[in-house]
């Protein structure tokens, strides 16, 4: 069995035991987390939300925060002696699927 879910602003496919990778949620490592927008549930008996499935939540576990790889944004303009350089690293959760409920 696995789901559609929707969180961040994006949607993860996910089944039973996966570790997914989404943008930072609150809470510690070992916390439970409920996800309610479920858009599909596959399987035998697939089921699809128009938009979310009635019902449906997607059960995990964060496994921990970490953040991601520093993305560098270089600006340069030529002959003018002008650059500019900044780097960033966006806040991530790495969280464990332990239930699918349909």
């Amino acid at each position: 069995m696995f789901a559609v879910i929707k969180t961040g602003g994006k949607q993860y496919t996910v089944a039973a035991n996966d570790i997914i990778t989404i943008e930072r949620l609150e809470g510690n490592a070992g916390d439970s987390i409920t996800f309610g927008e479920v858009l599909f549930v596959g399987g035998e008996n697939a089921k699809v939300g128009a938009p979310l499935v009635a019902g449906a939540s997607v059960v995990g576990e964060i496994v921990e925060q970490v953040r991601g790889p520093k993305v560098i944004n270089f600006k340069k303009r030529r002959r003018q002696n002008s650059k500019r350089k900044k780097g960033h690293r966006q806040h991530l959760s790495q969280v464990k699927i332990t239930a699918i409920n349909a």
